[in-house]
């Protein structure tokens, strides 16, 4: 590539993408650690795309109609942390760039949500930013229907590598987009041709156009260096009918040494090649300056949205007092104010009733309820809809053709289903919720844990929960899986007993705004357990005195969800054998252990022996058996130590001891 001919060429523009090139490389040879091929690669197209078509404001970060900017490739971050800094969001200041990837700053490895004021998603898993950014697309095109272009009308764009489009993921998240037209979604492919190993060619022969054209996608191509034709890419795919796709032909670590090289892809920090690098770009400036006509260029960028926003404001001001309120809302992330009087008549009814159903079941009585007075949630499922009850009467169905449609069918796409509804909570303005089979939280669990990483509040519906599924065997029967979802730091795993701890373990759900949710929700018919109504919420409380001891209590038996009735009725033997024994419903551990001291001593006071009981594996319970003031000599699991097993549920139960006769000798072994 001729620097030379680059420079001439176009000279204004290349000196501002060069401000983006030669803050990577100050920032990277600083910290001593980063990826600076990339953002010198990528420079020419995020200048064309922030100076010809983005709008945003830096004043307003979060403001709802601003274009999404997604930096898939997030081992490049310093090309977005640049890009903050030189436009003027205010806390990404020169010191921030100094402090690349240093404790204390906010210039992390790679861009993290929360922690930046622009930074849409938190990306460095490769993949997660491109699927991300289909939950982005939808909710914009929900949101437009629902309030109008007035108020929603804006792009989401998205800079992918070559790992991003490897990653499987991308292939859920791709042809999901293609199915459903999303054609406010535009990718830049970042088609350089090299990965950390070397060549692109050494583990790879997919024609990239022409796959995202076999998934429904509109595709465009550009010289990557030539902010003419990368401008002209960007016209003709924000006027595609279909989602677009960018390839970008670009040359890592443009300029340097390493240009076209593996080692392009890393830390570039020696002296001598980094000033060679600058010379070539006819870049004078010292370490960290930007020169002031550019900063000032860059600036004016930023401040030409606050226009923008300013129109945008008239607008939404004009809109009816009652729509604008429920637009406010939904934005802040708030509960619907009549959600709780929806669980409430939920819980009034089950009480009246007694159903024996499954949880899922429970949980779609609940949906039923609460969708029609949460017009923010958006379900779905993984091609699993009867069997996971996510879909009720009201939702409609979001496609190509109805953008009001409430429910989505994301097909057998676990993965890039969870991704798409960390997009969607990202957005703002919509709860999503989706389903597939507990056992296959395996196949969603790198978009799960970013939902935790990033808190936000996605709930994860996740049914069939441990053996009681029967005769499908140990490959979709979840021992683990409640243990791997506790074990996940800002993770709220409720497993409710009937219809009633059901209803409230949704309206926590819904309730949340800074971590998600996983439900875990059984296949098999489960009797009533509360059996008093209660306006209280004791899913709250995550564990609490669901049946007292009659006499002298010497047996303490902790449950969950199925389970709770194993306990109850080991409880009703050991009664009537004279041992006085309360049984404790545990549906969510994360909220018993943010309890104070006093409630938690009240509900597991010392002494009694104490067993829990639940369907899954030991790992998490030992806290509440032998901490909290238990005592390992006097307590006991009954639960699950293998993998499952083929055949109907009943017998599945019996062969691996978990039966109130299990329970009831363990607990007079233990007395």
């Amino acid at each position: 590539m001729d620097i030379a001919t680059l420079r001439t060429a176009n000279p204004d523009h290349w000196m501002r993408a060069t401000a983006i090139r030669a803050l990577t490389l100050d920032a990277v040879a600083a910290a001593n650690s980063g990826h600076s091929g990339m953002p010198m690669g990528m420079a020419d197209v995020a200048t064309v795309l922030f100076a010809n078509h983005l709008k945003f404001d830096p004043k307003a970060p979060r403001w709802p109609d601003r274009d999404r900017f997604i930096l898939s490739a997030g081992h490049g971050s310093m090309l977005i942390y640049s890009l903050l800094y030189l436009t003027g969001y205010e806390d990404m200041t020169l010191d921030q760039i100094k402090g690349f990837r240093q404790w204390g700053k906010i210039t992390a490895g790679h861009p993290e949500y929360g922690h930046v004021a622009g930074v849409e998603t938190t990306t460095g898993p490769l993949g997660q930013g491109i699927a991300n950014s289909v939950g982005f697309a939808i909710a914009e095109e929900n949101l437009r229907a629902r309030f109008g272009a007035k108020v929603q009308d804006h792009y989401t764009y998205v800079i992918a590598g070559d790992g991003c489009l490897m990653e499987g993921v991308s292939h859920e998240a791709i042809g999901l987009a293609g199915k459903l037209q999303l054609s406010r979604l535009i990718v830049l492919w970042d088609d350089n041709g090299i990965t950390i190993d070397g060549k692109v060619s050494l583990s790879d022969v997919t024609d990239q156009k022409a796959r995202f054209a076999a998934a429904g996608w509109d595709v465009f191509a550009c010289d990557g260096h030539d902010p003419a034709d990368i401008d002209r890419a960007l016209v003709a795919a924000k006027a595609s009918t279909r989602p677009a796709m960018i390839a970008c032909k670009t040359h890592i670590a443009l300029g340097h040494a390493a240009q076209d090289t593996s080692k392009g892809h890393g830390a570039l920090t020696d002296a001598g090649q980094m000033a060679a690098a600058k010379a070539a770009y006819g870049w004078t400036a010292g370490a960290f300056e930007v020169p002031a006509d550019v900063k000032r260029w860059w600036e004016s960028l930023g401040a030409k949205g606050a226009k923008e926003r300013a129109d945008w404001e008239t607008r939404l001001a004009a809109l009816p007092a009652a729509r604008k309120a429920e637009f406010d809302r939904v934005f802040a992330g708030t509960a619907a104010p009549k959600l709780g009087a929806a669980i409430r008549a939920v819980k009034k009814q089950a009480v009246a009733d007694m159903p024996k159903l499954a949880t899922r079941a429970a949980s779609e009585k609940v949906l039923a309820a609460v969708n029609p007075v949460a017009m923010e949630t958006v379900g779905g499922s993984a091609d699993l809809t009867g069997s996971n009850n996510t879909k009720t009467a009201d939702l409609g169905v979001f496609t190509a053709e109805d953008r009001k449609g409430r429910y989505i069918y994301f097909g057998i796409r676990e993965h890039g289903m969870a991704a798409a509804m960390n997009g969607m909570a990202l957005h703002g303005g919509v709860r999503p919720y989706g389903g597939t089979f507990m056992c296959f939280t395996d196949y969603a669990r790198p978009s799960m844990r970013l939902s935790a990483l990033m808190g936000v509040p996605v709930v994860y519906v996740m049914t069939h929960d441990s053996i009681g599924l029967g005769e499908d065997g140990p490959t979709h029967q979840p021992v683990e899986h409640l243990a791997i979802s506790r074990a996940t730091p800002n993770t709220l795993v409720m497993r409710p007993a009937d219809l009633v701890e059901t209803a409230e373990a949704w309206e926590i759900a819904l309730s949340e705004e800074k971590r998600p949710t996983v439900l875990a929700l059984s296949r098999q018919n489960l009797p009533a357990v509360r059996k008093v109504h209660s306006n209280a919420n004791m899913v709250a409380k995550g564990g609490y005195v669901l049946a007292e001891a009659t006499g002298k209590r010497q047996v303490i038996l902790m449950a969950t969800g199925s389970e709770v009735e194993i306990a109850l009725k080991a409880r009703d033997a050991l009664e009537a054998e004279g041992i006085g024994t309360r049984v404790v419903s545990m549906p969510c551990m994360e909220l018993f252990a943010a309890q104070d001291e006093a409630w938690r001593k009240r509900v597991l006071p010392a002494g009694p022996v104490r067993i829990a009981v639940e369907a899954g594996v030991r790992q998490g319970w030992d806290r509440w058996l032998l901490g909290e003031r238990g005592r390992e000599a006097k307590s006991d699991f009954v639960g699950m130590s293998t993998f499952g097993a083929s055949a109907p549920m009943e017998r599945l139960y019996k062969e691996f001891g978990i039966t109130a006769d299990a329970v009831v000798a363990k607990a007079k072994a233990l007395i």
